[in-house]
């Protein structure tokens, strides 16, 4: 299995916000849907080490999110909705940063950034587009060599190039062996995605679509 979730409970206070007893998956791209506020975005960051939670998660069968942080971290990626950056950073200092701590070759970042045409690498954020900014986390999203790429609604404030580019790397990407996991209210079959499966976030658990 690429990733197994077991127990995963995550609580904000008294309030539960998700209760997965069990849930795992092979190689493939996943769409995970839900409606607003049921909890996606709470998955997508508890599974990329980004909120503390009850249970296990592990990655290809050895690398558990609690006992092999490190491990864990370099083998999945995430990629926000809508991402925030300090204003004060620019893009390459950003990219610089990330790409150090994923292991990412200089080649990597120069086709990605390449990739999005991103011609504003000194400008600060603050300075910067929505648009523009989700290209950069984009970019972040791909460097290094994980195992798995979590992408919330990526589809939001870019442009149609921008678009096709980050399907194209979905496909490539896959066909060198990634799993992703995809959010988005659009139905990516309408934009030559293939999904291997999707999923329903409800009732706190996710719930193979055709068993509702």
């Amino acid at each position: 299995m690429v990733l197994e979730i077991t127990q995963l409970r995550q609580r904000y206070g008294e309030r539960e916000i998700l209760s997965i007893p069990s849930f795992s998956i092979e190689k493939g791209i996943y769409w995970i849907q839900g409606e607003n506020g049921a909890g996606k975005s709470t998955l997508f960051r508890t599974l990329a080490g980004m909120l503390p939670f009850d249970g296990s998660i592990r990655l290809e069968g050895k690398y558990d999110q609690k006992k092999d942080p490190v491990e864990y971290r370099l083998r999945l990626n995430l990629g926000e909705a809508e991402p925030l950056y300090p204003s004060f950073l620019t893009p390459a200092d950003l990219i610089a940063f990330v790409a150090e701590a994923q292991r990412a070759s200089d080649a990597q970042c120069a086709m990605l950034i390449k990739a999005f045409g991103i011609n504003y690498l000194d400008n600060p954020f603050g300075s910067c587009s929505s648009g523009m900014v989700k290209k950069v986390s984009l970019v972040l999203t791909f460097l290094g060599n994980p195992a798995v790429i979590i992408l919330d609604e990526p589809l939001i404030t870019i442009d149609r190039e921008a678009r096709e580019v980050l399907l194209e790397l979905i496909k490539e990407y896959h066909r060198n062996g990634v799993t992703f996991l995809l959010s988005s209210h659009q139905q990516f079959e309408q934009e030559g995605l293939h999904v291997s499966q999707s999923f329903q976030l409800k009732d706190q658990t996710l719930i193979a679509n055709g068993a509702l």
